[in-house]
């Protein structure tokens, strides 16, 4: 007896996993995008660093694009819009990390630690650890995924700010709260290697 995948479920997931894959690169690119609008904007360059932004949302999200703004971002809104960027950038940089571990340490587990596995999860045989760090990896990706997702919903909305839409009170806040639990995370991962 074959199973069946009810169609509804196969585009939901496929929808899910579009929205992951272009969230992941949207993140991976936050860092590099606002430095290069950190330092072009106060040289001229805000109208080409808002644009960028506006090209990265609709290219890499899907989002639909915002009608032309009537008055263009000045340097300070962009070096703002920058600044923003660059902290959720960095704190995106910890769930990507997380993914890449999953691969080193889950997918590859038994190429990149030769062994022994007596005392590694799992141990003491090869196959053991390998499956044990790859179970174990798999909560950590899948809630690090759902951060990637997060992230890039709330710069897609500070983005918008940039043509003159206008956002909830709750944004800047939870733009500064997503960077201060991203550093507590970082400094706790420092204390703890």
């Amino acid at each position: 007896m074959s199973a069946t995948v009810h169609p509804i479920t196969s585009s939901r997931l496929d929808r899910t996993a579009r929205l992951t894959g272009r969230s992941l690169a949207y993140c991976a690119a936050l860092v590099p995008v606002a430095l290069l609008a950190l330092v072009t904007a106060p040289v001229g360059g805000a109208g080409a660093a808002a644009a960028r932004w506006r090209r990265l949302r609709t290219g890499l999200l899907g989002a639909p694009p915002t009608p032309a703004p009537d008055r263009r971002p000045g340097p300070v809104a962009v070096l703002g819009h920058g600044l923003l960027s660059l902290l959720l950038g960095l704190v995106a940089l910890l769930p990507l990390g997380v993914q890449l571990l999953l691969v080193l340490r889950g997918v590859l587990y038994g190429i990149v630690d030769p062994g022994p596995y007596d005392h590694s999860w799992g141990g003491p045989t090869r196959a053991g650890a390998w499956l044990a760090h790859f179970l174990v990896g798999l909560p950590m990706a899948a809630a690090g995924l759902a951060a990637l997702i997060g992230i890039a919903a709330v710069h897609q909305r500070l983005t918008r700010r940039l043509d003159g839409e206008r956002s909830g009170a709750w944004l800047l806040p939870t733009t500064l709260l997503i960077a201060a639990a991203g550093a507590l995370l970082f400094v706790a991962w420092l204390h703890q290697i």
